[in-house]
């Protein structure tokens, strides 16, 4: 899920970043062990990175792709708005966004690394 930064005034963003690695949900950390170290065609796949005034659950800066999990709060009323501007805002400073569900990457992990796969090469 891409978490954004409401109290940059008083929080540095890669202090929440920090926070955010400590505390992944269960499907941020399958997809973490599955990815990490280069574990993924040899790309290097960062976590909960700051983007402007988001920070994005995971990216591939190689491939500008940026990797989001799902999690309940994005089906709450008035979510979806605010993850189209956020969307809007990543994609103009050159992004790509693909989306899972926190249930379907715990689910069908395999599933949402053939879509990675299709996207990164």
């Amino acid at each position: 899920m891409l978490r954004q930064n409401m109290k940059g005034r008083h929080k540095p963003k890669t202090n929440i970043a920090r926070r955010l690695r400590r505390s992944q949900t269960p499907a941020e950390k399958l997809l973490w062990n599955r990815v990490r170290n280069r574990k993924f065609f040899g790309f290097k796949i960062r976590r909960q990175v700051p983007i402007g005034p988001f920070i994005a659950d995971f990216l591939c800066v190689e491939r500008r792709l940026i990797i989001e999990i799902d999690g309940d709060s994005h089906y709450q009323y008035g979510a979806q708005k605010r993850d189209m501007e956020r969307e809007a805002y990543l994609r103009a400073q050159g992004f790509a966004i693909v989306r899972f569900g926190e249930k379907q990457t715990i689910e069908s992990v395999d599933f949402v690394l053939q879509v990675l796969a299709e996207k990164l090469q």
